[in-house]
């Protein structure tokens, strides 16, 4: 009897063991969240260039040519958007960026006519952009709290050109153009890390080149209307930019 006993007792904790067991299997473990919104803002400063001056303007002249085909200042940017991370490497995010106005420079020589000293043109001209674009980014893992990552971005750009002014020191003589806007297409490669603060907040250390498409002035018109030529304005190509940017993530989940 006190075998009979012993046994049913330890049938009866085994069993009891199997159906927890049983049921704790039928308990579906929740996944974890990886996906979640975030909002985003930067500033920064750009380094820009570009693939020269074009005009029709510039085959009229006996001879012409470039002491100084120009270049853009630096200029500040500041940016924001909205993102969503998909899972522990991959996020994309749409931003809008103003990009402040860059102080332009060149100088040329030119021979007006046949037998005459070269004389020059002093460019001036501000420019700016107001950029849109949506990016993917892919980040390689949180280490001790920084997360490396690169990325790229499709977007449009809307480039100004302003205060256009071609100054003749060795005449006397100047031309001016009016502002004049343009939408481009636009595209981007980031690359940068992110340095987790806080469980929401991550600092973005960031360098991205920005490729913002052309821009153009308005029509050219002298100084002086007798010496007015039909024209379309001069086109600066194929702009671009090395950036720099210090930024914030803060995430909403």
């Amino acid at each position: 009897m006190y075998r009979f006993a012993k046994t049913a007792l330890l049938a009866a904790l085994l069993a009891g063991a199997a159906g927890s067991a049983l049921a704790a299997d039928l308990i579906e473990e929740p996944a974890p969240a990886f996906g979640g919104w975030y909002i985003r803002g930067h500033i920064g400063m750009s380094n820009q260039f570009y693939d020269g001056l074009e005009s029709d303007l510039f085959a009229l002249p006996f001879g012409f040519g470039w002491h100084d085909e120009g270049g853009f200042s630096s200029a500040p940017i500041f940016g924001g958007g909205v993102g969503y991370q998909f899972n522990n490497n991959l996020r994309g995010d749409v931003t809008v960026e103003w990009r402040g106005k860059s102080d332009f420079n060149a100088l040329d020589w030119v021979v007006v006519n046949d037998g005459d000293s070269p004389t020059t043109n002093d460019y001036t001209a501000k420019k700016s952009e107001l950029v849109f674009m949506a990016n993917g980014y892919y980040d390689f893992g949180n280490f001790s709290g920084i997360t490396p990552y690169v990325g790229a971005g499709l977007g449009t750009s809307y480039n100004t050109i302003s205060h256009f002014r071609d100054t003749n020191i060795i005449n006397g003589a100047g031309a001016y153009a009016g502002d004049n806007s343009e939408w481009n297409l636009a595209w981007a490669l980031h690359a940068g890390v992110g340095i987790q603060a806080t469980e929401r907040l991550t600092l973005d250390l960031g360098y991205s080149f920005v490729s913002l498409g052309d821009a153009q002035t308005g029509v050219l018109y002298n100084d002086d209307p007798a010496f007015d030529i039909d024209n379309d304005g001069l086109k600066f190509n194929n702009i671009y930019s090395h950036d720099f940017k210090l930024g914030v993530r803060y995430s909403l989940y």
